[in-house]
């Protein structure tokens, strides 16, 4: 099921995201259907408090990408109750959007790598290190689990200058190809 994708001013999406356990109600389900809406939506990654559920929960499947980073074929993952334990490596800009910001992309200055810790859809733990493009789509919706939009990482000046489309997206006045939800 397609879910509607809440865009920014939604208070959802300034809350830290609580863990969550095996007994998660209809998980499998809330699960699929967040793949669904991200493939629909053209995202590589859909965070659980986009979809208005304020829960430790993300998903990716990068693997669109993997023509121009070959490294990414199959990479389709569930992260549940993700912890970053470590950053580390040379920063470096790549050109982010976001289903919760519609129509707008901004140079993002992120970590090369990660460790980070999580279960998976069937509450089995991993403790991972990812490098280049994976562990920067991993960033970006894991920053969602802590309140965190990718325009906050942006410089004072270019703050300043998306500001009116962030406004904008927040009154409605947008277009999205895909279900949003406003609040």
């Amino acid at each position: 099921m397609i879910l509607p994708v809440y865009v920014v001013g939604s208070p959802v999406l300034r809350k830290v995201a609580e863990d969550i356990d095996a007994a998660y109600p209809e998980l499998q389900g809330l699960i699929s259907n967040m793949f669904d809406t991200m493939s629909f939506s053209d995202g590589v990654g859909l965070a659980a408090p986009q979809i208005g559920k304020s829960i430790r929960l993300f998903v990716i499947d990068a693997s669109p990408m993997a023509e121009d980073y070959p490294d990414l074929v199959g990479f389709k993952r569930v992260f549940i109750n993700a912890h970053i334990t470590e950053r580390f490596g040379d920063p470096w800009y790549f050109n982010e959007g976001c289903l919760s910001i519609p129509n707008l992309r901004e140079n993002v200055l992120r970590e090369e790598s990660i460790r980070i810790e999580y279960v998976d859809e069937n509450f089995q733990p991993h403790a991972e290190v990812f490098n280049g493009i994976a562990a920067r789509v991993i960033q970006h919706e894991y920053d969602h689990l802590e309140g965190v939009l990718f325009i906050d990482k942006l410089a004072q000046i270019r703050k300043r200058m998306v500001q009116g489309k962030v406004t904008a997206i927040t009154k409605g006045r947008f277009s999205a190809s895909y279900k949003t939800k406003i609040g």
